[in-house]
């Protein structure tokens, strides 16, 4: 059956839960992490000629699997792992946990279990990447990535620092340009690259084939870096261990650093250790030309670094804490150094609390030198706001991502955004160098001004009302229809009750004509775009698929005033992450038919179910993953739902006369307190025996008939409730066939018409209904700050306060 790429992520992630206890994630993570390999390595290579890793006899996934439930696998493990490290050249990387350590994963039966439950999971036929696909779509790769960010989740904040967010490592790798790369030959370099996540990303963004480099100073992080490199089919990738700004690996035959086309890293942030085994004021690398770093702090050691190892025409980004931007002393010297020669060519400020191991906030600077020489000013942004909590850190939202691209590469100034700032103002005196973001571009709200004079003497002032300039713009008859020239110069009055606005907005002509464009918008989108969406097959990329969609949604929209363009991306994108992702895979895997089909949910080994089946016919537990059995119903069944949905109004109603006889006839006299139950419930029992007890007696004549009603009503709820089950059965075995009769056509219909696009169309109209409800909210804000004045105010005050101490005047609570 088709497998989701979620349920993939989930899969593995559920073998951490067998290690949990003994070790922290940065410990287990190994362990994960090397069996993932090793799964990996066997199901692509084993059995190959001339593979590019080499799966030797004993060596493979498979040995691993005859282990299970084996006093010694923990050892048998490693030899295992031992063997496939010798073939391949990756010992101290593939080796470097220990899967026979009792401290760690337990002694004799414990271990025995953990190790067992651990391979099985990595057994499930679902996880097989024999089929794993490269060119932007490796599951696997993916799969790795998301692994790593959750353990660098868990790791805490001294071990969480060998990843790089993947959407920050996008960002670094647009604005660099490295899609430009053109041949085989352009190497790409990351000093300090932990897991590789940030090379990694920045090289898939070239549209060839490029040279990977890398160096690491922990060589646990390095090992993970080398699996990640093969991982994501970059096995001939080069990382180095050492320190690199003591011991650097890559040199040339002359001693001289080696220089790349493109280099990108993090590194830690302000290291105190920076200079030990270095002797900067020697250094034979050349590095500290334009200034020595405080001895306490090497942010500007791996910056200098990272420019020595620049080729004259490169282009790289570094991401650093903020003070580098503003900090004085030693640090501000070779600031204004680097300015002067023009080698940074922008900087873009990040929301703090995004990475893992600090909550502060760091920024991008982005390095050029090809075009150092005539460079007259440095482009910023400040991107400080744009981001959406995620657990206990922040992340930058799809929408965050492309645009902070589309500004940098495209040089656009955007108000309280992105501006180029002049070399010639930052070197001004009352500047001095200070790249401090917020001195150049300001991005807080603007201060949302009360009018005194409005208080006192009324009136909307215009200055207000000229603030929603954007929309009158695009509805300008709509301004005369609310407002009225006030009885000075300088201020309105309202046409209309507050309780008003929102109608005539909504129904004014203007309004509509607009709804009507953006609609029409969406329509040739959705035109467009279906296609795309039905020739969908087994062997597509999705992550094509998706990057054509949403970057036509972004142009399409990009001609409406009013909107923003990237709200609506990030509504598609948002789905694609939540639903769409999912179901493309599972096509494009499996092909419509297969995909389309109901499974039979799998118990686990205590025999209970991790998911909740969506149909449950004959006792199987049955899950629909592309089509919700409500979109059958819909189409198929709309009068069998219309019927039960009848009877579940019946149920209700009758359920609600039972609560009002409940209130009249209950309390402690009433006629339904004597059949309540000890739960405080009536009891259908208790009130059948009452009803006979009393039967022949004519003094309860009334008691009788509101207990015989109350009886009535029981049981015609109850037989109401056993229809609904009985149709809901009749249904969901219709349901359950009708899966099994569609056709291709059909699926396609329900899944891109009914689904995808039906939901991607609810959220376009969303933002219409914000622009209505943004303009109403500030509308009838200003209305109610201002329609009555003070003095009114004071006067109504004491109208009300005379009529107060009438009333107590006349209680007697105040006398004359």
């Amino acid at each position: 059956m088709p497998l989701k790429k979620s349920e993939l992520y989930s899969s593995i992630w559920a073998s951490c839960d067998e290690l949990r206890g003994g070790m922290d994630a940065s410990q287990y993570k190994d362990y994960v992490l090397v069996l993932l390999f090793v799964k990996y390595v066997s199901d692509k290579y084993a059995g190959q000629k001339n593979p590019l890793i080499e799966v030797p006899k004993g060596g493979g996934f498979a040995d691993m699997v005859a282990l299970k439930g084996q006093k010694d696998i923990g050892d048998q493990m490693n030899k295992i792992i031992a063997r496939l490290a010798e073939a391949n050249d990756l010992k101290g990387v593939i080796d470097v946990a220990d899967f026979n350590d009792a401290d760690k994963l337990g002694k004799g039966k414990d271990m025995q279990d953990r190790l067992s439950n651990l391979v099985a999971i990595f057994e499930n036929p679902s996880l097989n990447f024999t089929k794993n696909r490269a060119e932007g779509d490796d599951l696997l790769g993916d799969a790795y990535e998301y692994l790593m960010k959750h353990f660098a989740t868990e790791s805490g904040k001294s071990k969480g620092q060998f990843y790089t967010p993947g959407e920050v490592s996008r960002v670094m790798a647009k604005v660099i340009g490295i899609r430009d790369a053109k041949s085989a030959t352009t190497t790409i370099y990351d000093p300090t690259c932990g897991s590789g996540s940030l090379l990694l990303k920045a090289a898939d963004d070239a549209s060839v084939k490029i040279t990977i480099y890398g160096q690491e100073m922990d060589n646990a992080t390095r090992a993970l870096a080398r699996m990640n490199m093969i991982l994501h089919d970059n096995p001939e990738a080069e990382i180095q261990q050492g320190n690199t700004l003591s011991d650097p690996h890559y040199k040339e035959k002359d001693g001289r650093l080696k220089a790349f086309d493109y280099v990108v890293a993090n590194p830690p942030f302000s290291n105190k250790n920076w200079s030990n085994g270095l002797n900067p004021f020697e250094d034979p690398y050349e590095r500290f030309e334009d200034g020595i770093p405080p001895r306490k702090n090497g942010d500007y050691a791996f910056l200098l670094h990272f420019l020595r190892s620049m080729k004259s025409t490169a282009k790289g980004a570094i991401i650093l804490p903020h003070g580098v931007l503003f900090r004085g002393g030693a640090e501000a010297d070779i600031r204004r150094n680097l300015i002067r020669k023009g080698y940074i060519k922008g900087i873009i400020g990040l929301p703090a609390n995004l990475f893992y191991g600090t909550g502060i906030p760091a920024c991008i600077i982005v390095l050029d030198k090809e075009n150092a020489a005539g460079r007259t000013g440095i482009f910023m942004i400040n991107a400080s706001q744009g981001f959406v909590k995620d657990g206990n850190k922040n992340r930058l939202r799809d929408q965050d991502l492309h645009k902070i691209v589309d500004v940098f590469t495209r040089q656009l100034e955007t108000s309280k955004y992105a501006r180029l700032v002049p070399i010639a103002e930052i070197s001004d005196p009352k500047n001095d160098f200070n790249l401090n973001i917020p001195r150049y571009i300001d991005n807080s709200a603007e201060e949302d001004l009360q009018d005194i004079e409005a208080h006192l003497l009324g009136g909307i002032p215009k200055r207000d009302i000229d603030g929603l300039g954007d929309y009158w713009d695009v509805f300008p008859s709509l301004r005369k229809e609310l407002f009225a020239k006030g009885d000075r110069d300088g201020y309105s009055q309202m046409k209309v009750e507050p309780a008003q606005v929102k109608p005539l907005i909504f129904g004014h002509k203007e309004f509509k004509d607009f709804n009507d464009k953006v609609t029409a918008l969406f329509d040739g989108w959705q035109k467009k775009s279906r296609p795309l969406l039905t020739k969908l097959e087994v062997g597509s990329h999705p992550k094509a698929l998706i990057e054509a969609l949403s970057e036509d949604l972004l142009a399409t929209f990009a001609k409406a005033p009013l909107i923003d363009t990237y709200d609506i991306y990030q509504h598609i994108m948002t789905y694609w992450n939540e639903t769409m992702q999912d179901d493309v895979y599972m096509i494009t895997s499996d092909g419509w038919k297969e995909a389309g089909k109901l499974r039979l949910i799998v118990e686990d080994e205590k025999n209970k179910s991790k998911e909740k089946p969506d149909l449950v016919i004959s006792k199987q537990k049955l899950k629909a993953d592309l089509i919700p059995p409500a979109l059958l119903v819909a189409r198929y069944f709309n009068k069998e739902q219309n019927e039960i949905n009848a009877l579940i109004a019946e149920s209700e109603s009758l359920a609600a006369q039972m609560e009002e006889l409940k209130e009249e006839q209950g309390g402690e006299e009433g006629t339904l307190e004597e059949v309540v139950d000890e739960k405080g419930k009536i009891s259908k029992g208790i009130l059948t025996k009452r009803i006979k007890e009393i039967k022949d007696d004519p003094e309860t004549g009334d008691e009788r008939k509101a207990l015989e009603d109350y009886l009535a009503l029981i049981e015609k709820e109850s037989e109401t409730n056993r229809q609904v089950k009985e149709a809901q059965k009749a249904l969901d075995e219709k349901v359950a066939a009708q899966y099994a009769k569609l056709t291709e056509e059909e699926i396609k219909t329900l899944v891109v018409d009914e689904k995808w696009l039906v939901r991607i169309a609810a959220d376009v109209q969303s933002e219409l209904d914000h622009i209505s409800q943004n303009l109403n909210g500030r509308i009838s804000e200003l209305a109610e700050r201002y329609t009555t004045p003070l003095p009114q105010q004071s006067q109504n005050l004491d109208e009300l306060k005379n009529r107060v101490d009438v009333h107590l005047k006349k209680m007697g609570f105040i006398w004359d």
